[in-house]
C-alpha cells in the first residue's frame, strides 16, 4: 500500500509530528508532503487531502483519513501484525485511553508552551494549569511499564506524548525523575532526532512562536561537530540519502570530513544532527 502524508511545519507542528512518527517509528513508507502553515500553498496541500482540513491528513489510494487518532487506528487496523498497540489487552486499553485523553486534553500546556524545537528556554514560569496538566500527565505515565517506553514496545500512546517530551525539554518544565527519564527517551531516539533536524534545516521562524526568555542548549544528545563549506573536496561522489551526484554548493565538513550532498536540505539537515543519520555512517568511519 503506497501511502502519502500532508504535514505542516516540522519545528512547530506538533501535531504533523504525531502523525509522521506512526509511519517512521512503525516501519511503514511514505511520501512526505509539506507546506507551510498559514500560507496559500498550505490549502493547496489540502485539497489533495479533501475532506481533511489540517495537518497531518493520510492518503492510500482513494482512502482519506485526517486527524492523528483516526490514522492511528486505521494504521493499526490495516497493519495488524506490526503491533501498534501493546499486545496485552489490559495494557492496550489503558495505552488507548491515554492516548484518548492526550489526543483531546492539557489544553493548558498546549497553549502557553506550544512546541517550538528550535530552542530551550530557561526561566519560563507555567501557571497553575499548566502545573495541573503536567501532574495528570506524570500520573498516566507512571501507570506503564517502567520504560524506557509506556508499554514495553514503542507503540501509539509514545508517538502522541511525544510533542509533550519536547514540551518538558524547551521550556524546562518541572517533572519528576522518572517523567524526565521517559522524555528524555523521546529526545534520544533516533526518529524523533531526524524530524528535528529537517525542522531546523528548513531554517524558519513562525512568528509569535519564540519567547523573549534566556535560551540554553537543546537537553537532546550532543550534534556530532559539523557545518557548510565551500571549494572542498567530498569523500563521496554520490549523495548519501538519494544517491545522486553531489552537488558543489551541497557540502559540509562533519567530524573533520568533507561529506557531499544532492541538495542543500540534505546537507543542513546532516550539519543539523549528523549522529541521528545512519545513512551517514559509512562515511563518517572512513
Amino acid at each position: 500500500m503506497t501511502y502519502q502524508l500532508a504535514i505542516g511545519d516540522r519545528t512547530y507542528s506538533s501535531w504533523s509530528l504525531r502523525g509522521w512518527l506512526l509511519f517512521e517509528r512503525f516501519g511503514l513508507t511514505v511520501k512526505t508532503r509539506q507546506a507551510r502553515m498559514n500560507t496559500p500553498s498550505f490549502w493547496e496541500l489540502l485539497s489533495d487531502f479533501e475532506p481533511s482540513r489540517l495537518v497531518p491528513a493520510m492518503r492510500a489510494g482513494d482512502m482519506v483519513v485526517g486527524d492523528t487518532l483516526a490514522m492511528a487506528e486505521t494504521l493499526a487496523e490495516t497493519h495488524p501484525d506490526i503491533g501498534f498497540w501493546p499486545e496485552d489487552p489490559v495494557q492496550r486499553g489503558l495505552a488507548r485511553s491515554m492516548t484518548a485523553e492526550m489526543h483531546s486534553g492539557f489544553g493548558a500546556l498546549r497553549q502557553a508552551c506550544p512546541m517550538n524545537l528550535r530552542h530551550a528556554y530557561e526561566g519560563f514560569e507555567p501557571s497553575r494549569e499548566v502545573l495541573a496538566d503536567l501532574d495528570r500527565i506524570e500520573n498516566l505515565w507512571a501507570l506503564g511499564s517502567g520504560g524506557p517506553w509506556l508499554f514495553g514496545a514503542y507503540s501509539i500512546a509514545d508517538a502522541f506524548f511525544a510533542p509533550v517530551a519536547a514540551r518538558i525539554a524547551g521550556y524546562d518544565l518541572p517533572v519528576g525523575e522518572a517523567a524526565r527519564r521517559y522524555a528524555e527517551a523521546h529526545l534520544t531516539d533516533m526518529a524523533f532526532r531526524r524530524w528535528r533536524a529537517m525542522g531546523l534545516a528548513e531554517n524558519y521562524v513562525q512568528p509569535g512562536y519564540d519567547l523573549d526568555l534566556p535560551r540554553k542548549d537543546w537537553p537532546g544528545p550532543t550534534p556530532i561537530k559539523a557545518k557548510p563549506v565551500m571549494d572542498a573536496t567530498p569523500i563521496n561522489e554520490t549523495c548519501p540519502y538519494s544517491d545522486d551526484p553531489v552537488q558543489r554548493d551541497a557540502l559540509a565538513e562533519i567530524d573533520g570530513r568533507v561529506i557531499g550532498f544532492c541538495n542543500r536540505f540534505c546537507r543542513d539537515k546532516s550539519v543539523a544532527d549528523a549522529g541521528a543519520w545512519p545513512a551517514l555512517e559509512g562515511l563518517l568511519t572512513r
